[in-house]
């Protein structure tokens, strides 16, 4: 596939080749694929999984002694940030190293008969920077950017397997009556749609086959068939979306685990049930590793795609799920983007490490590249290989942070330094200022105490974005 760059990368790529002459953090010695050993790559992402959902990141209810460990013995991040407020610009964001003022994907756009905008057959995403040396690559959950035959589908961007949901509307039931196996639609025997109910609160579903359950199995299988690696495994979870069309079940899951006699709305039992059974299998991947022999040649990131979310039924501010934060999914206040990040495994360095660094998904794509010796293309992120490997002082920084959205009334948001630059709607709404560091919450507004800052930040969300004839703020 031929190597295309958007207008708006061309200032990333001329940093890149800076980067990579060795400039800014010393050169990239590119060894050949026989003299390096390349460490499998786990990417674990969650979905509407809220900064304050673990244990580790300060939730007291909800156990996830499993995630908690990997925080323990690796490296847990408290300043970074997906790279949107909803579901599939922040996974396209993710997938190209592109933030979404230069994305193809920067909103949820319905196609139908079923999908969303499709990734153009043009980009280059992480999966095929890494299968271009040597990667077995294997998506296993969502994906949400591009239906069946579209160019956007999972095997025509860079997969070897993809099994899961192609539609993130389709990923809203956790038992569907049908999946994706790569190409093919693959019946789960025992799940059907039944009438609507007679109360009209949603239709009745006949259950057989939880879809996370297979895709944590799926999971398992992927990493044993392929223990020789190198592999990348983007494990892309749907726990704890919602599924508003359940009803009074919104948050599906087959039973209340050890929540069953708490005294909780039973909408919150389910979300905790949900977000432990997750909890479980990321457990039994660490122990799958272990019992293959490939755990200090693998690495594991933990993730979430973006804030807590409200549907289904809960109450985010039950289990506080968006932290010290303002906002949830679908703001732009640092409850809908700042997420949950994780790392443990090979190259990897120091056990139980909090890192302040600021960094987000546009990251992910030049970390893994370098991590795996892959060339890396045009891009709009920073690898934060130095920070996992102890050589803080070698980090390279953002100048900025940018977001912009078009769900309901859009936006953009940057985070520059202690600040944070929030303006709804885009291009002309009033630029609202927040100092994150002393100012966690988003409290106070101190756009007219520092008018040189908010000045620069206009500047920024007036370079940052790239027209586009699709997401324009006219289009909602």
């Amino acid at each position: 596939m031929a190597i295309t760059f958007s207008r708006g990368a061309i200032p990333c790529l001329i940093s890149l080749l800076v980067f990579l002459t060795g400039c800014e953090t010393g050169s990239i010695e590119m060894e050949t694929e026989a003299t390096v050993e390349k460490p499998n790559i786990i990417y674990i992402m969650a979905d509407d999984l809220g900064y304050g959902d673990l244990g580790v990141y300060g939730q007291e209810k909800i156990k996830t002694p499993n995630i908690d460990r990997l925080a323990a013995e690796g490296i847990r991040f408290t300043n970074f940030y997906a790279g949107s407020t909803v579901c599939a610009p922040s996974r396209a964001v993710l997938m190209t190293g592109l933030h979404t003022g230069h994305a193809p994907v920067r909103g949820n756009r319905e196609i139908q008969p079923m999908g969303q905008q499709p990734l153009p057959d043009s980009t280059v995403t992480l999966a095929e920077v890494l299968k271009s040396v040597g990667y077995t690559t294997g998506l296993i959950g969502k994906w949400g950017l591009g239906g069946p035959e579209t160019e956007g589908a999972p095997n025509n961007q860079g997969f070897d397997y993809f099994f899961g949901y192609l539609c993130q509307r389709h990923a809203h039931n956790y038992y569907p009556e049908f999946l994706f196996r790569n190409n093919e639609r693959v019946t789960l025997e025992g799940n059907r749609v039944a009438e609507p109910r007679p109360d009209g609160a949603g239709v009745a579903i006949e259950k057989a086959q939880y879809s996370h359950d297979l895709f944590a199995q799926e999971a398992l299988d992927f990493i044993e068939q392929n223990r020789e690696g190198p592999f990348f495994l983007y494990l892309a979870l749907t726990i704890p979306h919602a599924n508003n069309e359940a009803g009074d079940e919104g948050m599906e899951v087959p039973d209340f685990s050890a929540y069953e006699s708490e005294s909780w709305p039973e909408q919150e039992k389910r979300f905790a049930a949900m977000v432990s059974r997750m909890d479980g299998d990321v457990g039994r991947i660490v122990d799958k590793l272990n019992e293959l022999g490939i755990a200090e040649r693998t690495i594991i990131f933990f993730t979430s795609d973006n804030g807590p979310h409200q549907e289904g039924g809960r109450d985010p501010d039950f289990f506080d799920s968006n932290g010290p934060f303002r906002g949830i999914k679908r703001d732009l206040y640092d409850g809908g983007i700042r997420v949950p990040m994780i790392v443990r495994g090979a190259g990897v360095v120091g056990q139980g490490v909090v890192s302040e660094h600021v960094g987000y998904f546009t990251d992910i794509l030049p970390t893994l590249a370098e991590l795996a010796n892959a060339q890396i293309p045009a891009n709009d992120g920073i690898s934060f290989v130095p920070v996992l490997r102890g050589q803080e002082t070698d980090q390279r920084r953002h100048d900025y942070l940018y977001w912009e959205v078009y769900e309901g009334d859009t936006g953009q948001a940057v985070r520059m330094g202690q600040w944070n630059g929030v303006r709804i709607p885009m291009y002309d709404g009033e630029i609202e200022l927040y100092d994150v560091v002393s100012d966690s919450s988003e409290e106070h507004n101190v756009a007219a105490d520092h008018p040189e800052v908010v000045e620069r930040i206009a500047a920024i969300m007036e370079e940052a974005h790239v027209p586009s004839p699709i997401w324009q703020r006219s289009s909602n």
